[in-house]
C-alpha cells in the first residue's frame, strides 16, 4: 500500500492558505524551492494542475479548488493531533480564531471572551466579527458562531438556544399609518430588511398557519443595529432579534406588533470544522461558549 504524501498534502494547503509559494516557505521555515518540489510532486501523482501559475499571480485550478478543502482538513487533524498530545500534559495555551456576528459579538460575544481569557491566560483569542458568511474551513477558523434557520451541513454543529425575533416599530409610525393585523398588511408598510438574508418574511399563525410575505421599504442593511435610528424616527417595521432591540421595547422607543405570529427566527449555533480531533484550547473555550450563550438568545416566558 502506497501512503499518500502528507507533507506535500500539508504543503499545497499552507501555499492555498497564504496565496504563495514564497509566503507558504516563510510561513513554515522553508525554502520556497522545497515547497514548489512538494507541489509538483503532488501534481504528478494526482495527475492534474493544482495552480495556474504566471510570473506575476498564483491561483488555483478547478481542481485544486475542489481539494483545498481536504488539504486543510488534513492540516488541521495533523496538527490538532499534536497539539491534543501536547496538550494532556499541560494547561491549554496558544490561538483559537473564533468568527461570529457582528453585532451579537458585540454586545454578548466579547464580555464572554474577555471573561473566558481572563480564567485561562495561557490561550490567546483572534475573534473576527462580519455579518458576512465566511468559510469557516478555507479562512482557518476554529469556532464560528451563526444565527441560522439551517447551518451548513458539512460543517459540526451544535445548537445553543432558539433566537427570539420581534417585529417592532416606533409608536409613531404606527399612530401616523396604523397597526397591521395580519402579516399579509405588510407588504403595505415601509419595512427595513437585511441584505444577507433573502426575503419573504414568514411567519406561523397562532392556529399553525403559516404566512409568506414579501417586502418593500427604504432601508436594507447587513447590520440590525444599522435599523435603530430609522426605526426610532417612525420610519418603517423591522424585524431584530431580542439582543438588538430588547432594551429599546422596554423603553417603549420601539413597540412590538403581531406579536400572534411568531416570525421564524432560526437559532444560535456554535460550528467547527469537521473532524474529530481538536486541541484543548478550542474543546475549553466551545464548552465556555456553550455553557454561557446557551440562555443568552432564549425566548422568554
Amino acid at each position: 500500500m502506497r501512503l499518500p504524501d502528507l507533507e506535500a498534502w500539508a504543503i499545497f494547503a499552507c501555499v492555498v492558505e497564504h496565496r504563495s509559494f514564497s509566503g507558504a516557505a516563510e510561513a513554515i521555515g522553508v525554502s520556497k524551492a522545497t515547497v514548489s518540489k512538494a507541489i509538483t510532486r503532488l501534481e504528478q501523482h494526482l495527475g492534474q494542475s493544482l495552480f495556474h501559475r504566471t510570473s506575476r499571480r498564483l491561483s488555483l485550478t478547478e481542481n485544486g479548488k475542489a481539494l483545498a478543502e481536504h488539504a486543510a482538513r488534513i492540516l488541521g487533524e495533523a496538527n490538532a493531533a499534536e497539539e491534543a498530545a501536547l496538550d494532556a500534559a499541560s494547561a491549554p495555551t496558544g490561538l483559537v480564531r473564533v468568527a461570529a456576528p457582528m453585532s451579537l459579538g458585540l454586545i454578548a460575544i466579547a464580555p464572554v471572551i474577555a471573561d473566558f481569557l481572563a480564567e485561562h491566560p495561557g490561550i490567546e483569542i483572534d475573534l473576527h466579527l462580519s455579518d458576512a458568511r465566511v468559510d469557516i474551513v478555507a479562512e482557518g477558523f476554529d469556532v464560528a458562531l451563526r444565527i441560522a434557520t439551517l447551518p451548513d451541513s458539512s460543517l459540526r454543529t451544535r445548537k445553543l438556544a432558539d433566537v427570539q425575533v420581534h417585529l417592532v416599530a416606533a409608536p409613531e409610525y404606527l399612530a401616523r399609518v396604523g397597526t397591521p393585523t395580519h402579516p399579509g398588511q405588510l407588504g403595505e408598510h415601509r419595512c427595513f430588511t437585511y441584505t444577507n438574508i433573502t426575503t419573504p418574511w414568514r411567519f406561523v399563525g397562532p392556529d399553525g398557519t403559516e404566512v409568506s410575505v414579501r417586502l418593500q421599504g427604504p432601508l436594507a442593511t447587513n447590520s440590525g443595529e444599522a435599523m435603530l435610528p430609522a426605526l426610532r424616527s417612525g420610519l418603517g417595521i423591522a424585524m431584530l432579534p431580542d439582543f438588538i432591540a430588547g432594551a429599546d421595547i422596554a423603553s417603549g422607543r420601539l413597540v412590538p406588533i403581531l406579536s400572534d405570529w411568531m416570525p421564524h427566527g432560526g437559532a444560535l449555533h456554535l460550528m467547527t470544522p469537521p473532524g474529530t480531533l481538536r486541541p484543548a484550547r478550542v474543546e475549553v473555550l466551545i464548552a465556555y461558549l456553550t455553557e454561557h450563550l446557551k440562555t443568552l438568545c432564549a425566548r422568554r416566558a
